[in-house]
C-alpha cells in the first residue's frame, strides 16, 4: 500500500511538473538558465582545480628537489666524518639524525619544501646485506630502480608519516660517499597541500552555488519583465473573446513592450469596431429578413386567394392559360415555403427558437417524414428502405423538428439518387440516438461536405429539384440539430453517394454520447440490432416484385448486379410492409413495428 501510494504521489508530482513546464515560459527560461549556469560553473571549477593542483604540486616538487640536493651534501659529509670500521647501520643512523636536525632548521628553503622524513638505503652487494635507516622503512621498487640507475627521481605515493597514512612526495637521489651505492630518499607529506586544495574547493563550490542562484534570480526577474505583458495580453485576449470588447492593456514607457501594448490596443479597438459594425449589420439583416417575411405574408395571402379563385375556373381556360394557372400555383407554393423557411431562419438567428420536446418513440417522426416524401421517390423511380429497431426507441425530442430534418434529408437524397435506392437508418444506445440517410447517387466532391449546410448553396445549380427546395432546408436542419444539443454531419464521395447523420441525445439535458451510426458509413449493420425494411414505391409493398417494377421502384431483392447497389443488411431478417397511402402509411408502419416487437 505504501509503495502504491508513493508511486501515485510521484506520478502526481511529475504530472504537475510537466503541466507547469508546458504552461510557464518563465519556468522554462529559469530552468534553462540554471542548467546552463551549472554546466558552465562545473567546467570552470574543474579547470581551476586542475590548474591549482598542478601549480601547488609543481611548486612542492621544485622546492623538494632543491632540498634533496642540499641534504645529499650533508649525508656525504656525515658519512665521510664517520669511522669506516663502524657498522653501516650506525653510520646511516647518524647521517639520518643529522638530516633531521637540518630539516627542522634549514632556513627558507626548508620551510618552502615543508617537513620531510629522510630514509637512507645501502643496497646489498656481494657479501653485504641491504641496510636501511630507519629500520623497516620501505621505498617503492620502481622509484628505487630509477635511483640505482644514477638518476634523481620522484614519485607520489600513499605512506605512513609519523603514525598517519597520508599522500606524500618521495624524492630519491644517489650519493657519492664511502658507502657504495648509498641512496638518499626524502618523504614530503602533502597534508598541507591537501588542506589548501580542500579550502579552495569549498570556496569554489560556495561561489559557484551563489552564482547559480544569482543567475536564476536574475533570469526570473528579467523573464518576469517580459512575461508579465505577454500574460496580460493573453488574459485580455481571452476576455475579449468572451465579449468584453472594452478590455485594453496597461501601457507604461516607450520600450518594445510598450509598443507591443499599443499595437495590441489598436488591434483590439479595430476589432471591437468591426465586431460592433458586423453585429449592427447582422441585426439589420435579421430584422430585414423577419420584416420582409412578415410583410410579404399579406400580399401573398391575397395572391393565393386570387389564384384559388382562378384555379376553380381553370377547366374552362385555354390550355396555355390553364398551364399558366398551374405554374402560378406551383410558384406560390414554393414562395410560401420560402417565406416559412425565412421566418424559421430569422427565429434561429434571433435566438428565440424553442424546443417543444415530447417523450415519444423516435420512429414516429421518421415514419411521418417517409409519408411526406414517398411520392417524390415514386416520381424519381427511387426506392426507399428503412432500417430501424423493432422495439420503440423512446427519446425526449421535438417531433416536428426531427420530422422536418429527416424530410429535408430524404428529399435531398431522392433529388441526388439518380434512381438508385435510398436508405433510412435509426440506431440508438443508452444515451444517444442517430438517424442516417444514405443515397448512392452523385455524391459530394472533396470540400463540399463543409458547404452543404450553407444557406442557398447548391452543388450543381443545373440539377432539377423534384422536392422544390428553397435552399434553406439543410441550414435549418443544422440549427434544429444544434437546438437539440446534437449534431448533423455528412460524408460523400463522387459517384458513391452520400450519407447524412443526425445525432441527438436521447434525454433532455443529457450529454451527447458517441453516435450509434458510423461516419463514413462502412459497416452500418454493426450498429443496429434489428431492422424493418420497406420500399416506398407508389404506395405498394417492396415484397411484391412485379408491382415494384411496374411503378418504376427499384426492387433490391430482384435487382441484378450492377443495376442498383446493395444496401447494407442490418442484423436480422428484413421485413416488408405495405406503405399504403400518405394518410394510412404512418399508422400502418407504426402498428407493424409494434407487432414485430
Amino acid at each position: 500500500m505504501k509503495v502504491a501510494a508513493l508511486g501515485a504521489w510521484l506520478r502526481h508530482v511529475i504530472s504537475r511538473v510537466r503541466r507547469a513546464w508546458r504552461r510557464s515560459m518563465q519556468l522554462r527560461v529559469v530552468s534553462s538558465t540554471l542548467a546552463l549556469s551549472f554546466t558552465v560553473i562545473i567546467v570552470v571549477a574543474f579547470m581551476l582545480m586542475q590548474q591549482m593542483t598542478e601549480s601547488l604540486l609543481q611548486s612542492k616538487l621544485s622546492a623538494a628537489v632543491d632540498q634533496t640536493s642540499r641534504m645529499r651534501g650533508t649525508v656525504e659529509m656525515q658519512i665521510a666524518a664517520t669511522d669506516d670500521a663502524s657498522p653501516d647501520q650506525s653510520r646511516l643512523d647518524a647521517a639520518r639524525n643529522s638530516l633531521g636536525d637540518r630539516g627542522l632548521a634549514g632556513g627558507d628553503q626548508a620551510v618552502s619544501a615543508g617537513t620531510f622524513d629522510p630514509i637512507l638505503v645501502a643496497p646489498g652487494s656481494a657479501g653485504r646485506e641491504q641496510v636501511v635507516s630507519p629500520i623497516g622503512a620501505q621505498i617503492p621498487e620502481e622509484l628505487q630502480n630509477q635511483v640505482e640507475q644514477g638518476r634523481i627521481a620522484s614519485q607520489f605515493a600513499t605512506v605512513s608519516f609519523r603514525g598517519q597514512v597520508t599522500k606524500a612526495l618521495i624524492i630519491g637521489t644517489p650519493t657519492d660517499s664511502r658507502i657504495p651505492n648509498l641512496q638518499l630518499y626524502l618523504v614530503f607529506p602533502l597534508s598541507a597541500e591537501e588542506q589548501t586544495l580542500s579550502i579552495m574547493q569549498n570556496t569554489i563550490i560556495t561561489a559557484g552555488l551563489a552564482l547559480i542562484l544569482l543567475s536564476a534570480a536574475i533570469a526570473w526577474i528579467v523573464t518576469r519583465q517580459v512575461v508579465l505583458p505577454v500574460r496580460q495580453a493573453a488574459s485580455i485576449a481571452s476576455r475579449f473573446s468572451e465579449g468584453h470588447f472594452k478590455e485594453r492593456m496597461v501601457v507604461r514607457g516607450e520600450d518594445d513592450m510598450a509598443r507591443m501594448g499599443n499595437a495590441f490596443n489598436s488591434m483590439a479597438e479595430s476589432l471591437s469596431q468591426q465586431i460592433h459594425s458586423l453585429e449592427e449589420y447582422g441585426n439589420l439583416q435579421k430584422r430585414f429578413t423577419s420584416d420582409v417575411s412578415h410583410e410579404l405574408r399579406t400580399p401573398l395571402t391575397t395572391v393565393r386567394m386570387a389564384a384559388d379563385i382562378i384555379s376553380d375556373d381553370a377547366e374552362e381556360f385555354a390550355p396555355p392559360t390553364k398551364r399558366a394557372v398551374e405554374l402560378l400555383e406551383s410558384e406560390l407554393d414554393r414562395f410560401e415555403a420560402l417565406l416559412t423557411d425565412l421566418l424559421e431562419v430569422s427565429r434561429h438567428d434571433a435566438g428565440v427558437a424553442e424546443l417543444d420536446t415530447s417523450h415519444v418513440d423516435a420512429r414516429s417522426p421518421a415514419f411521418d417524414a417517409l409519408d411526406t416524401v414517398y411520392h417524390l421517390a415514386d416520381q424519381a423511380g427511387t426506392s426507399i428502405e428503412t432500417h430501424m429497431p423493432d422495439d420503440p426507441v423512446v427519446a425526449d425530442v421535438d417531433p416536428r423538428r426531427v420530422e422536418r430534418v429527416l424530410r429535408n434529408l430524404l428529399a435531398n437524397a431522392i433529388d441526388h439518387s439518380e434512381q438508385k435506392p435510398v436508405a433510412l437508418y435509426l440506431g440508438a444506445n443508452e444515451d444517444t440516438l442517430a438517424f442516417g440517410v444514405r443515397d448512392y447517387g452523385v455524391g459530394l466532391k472533396p470540400g463540399e461536405a463543409q458547404l452543404v449546410f450553407n444557406r442557398f448553396w447548391r452543388a450543381d445549380p443545373s440539377r432539377v429539384r423534384r422536392s422544390g427546395g428553397t435552399g434553406l432546408g439543410l441550414a435549418i436542419s443544422l440549427e434544429d440539430a444544434k437546438l437539440h444539443g446534437g449534431t448533423l454531419d455528412c460524408w460523400g464521395d463522387p459517384g458513391n453517394g452520400s450519407f447524412f447523420r443526425l445525432t441527438l441525445p436521447r434525454f433532455e439535458g443529457a450529454e451527447l454520447g458517441e453516435s450509434p451510426l458510423p461516419l463514413p458509413p462502412f459497416d452500418v449493420q454493426d450498429f443496429v440490432q434489428t431492422s424493418q425494411r420497406r420500399e416506398l414505391t407508389d404506395g405498394k409493398s417492396a415484397g411484391a416484385s412485379p408491382a415494384a417494377g411496374e411503378t418504376g421502384g427499384a426492387d433490391l431483392d430482384s435487382a441484378e448486379d450492377g443495376e442498383t447497389p446493395e444496401i447494407p443488411e442490418i442484423l436480422g431478417e428484413p421485413t416488408s410492409g405495405d406503405s399504403g397511402s400518405p394518410d394510412e402509411g404512418s399508422t400502418a408502419r407504426i402498428e407493424k413495428g409494434q407487432d414485430e416487437s
